[in-house]
């Protein structure tokens, strides 16, 4: 039995790292430039132990959904501006 998402230890504790996952996912799904990408918004969900992070570049905005216990990105969504 593995223990619930209150008790396993986050990968993602901070911001920071959050953001870190969701720009390296962007940068290998639409092959830009780091320099033109902004982070627009992070958001943490305690019920789910999920991050959130609006990233902006040119005409695009996407929404990087991770998983903060195991450190992956669960979906990359695109959204229009």
């Amino acid at each position: 039995m593995s223990p619930g998402i209150g008790l396993m230890d986050r990968r993602l504790k901070i911001e920071k790292d959050a953001v870190s996952l969701a720009m390296s996912g962007v940068l290998k799904k639409y092959k830009t430039e780091s320099e033109k990408i902004k982070t627009l918004e992070t958001k943490y969900d305690d019920d789910a132990g999920d991050w959130y992070v609006a990233l902006g570049w040119e005409e695009k905005c996407v929404i990087v959904k991770m998983d903060s216990v195991l450190a992956e990105i669960t979906e990359i969504k695109e959204i229009t501006k």
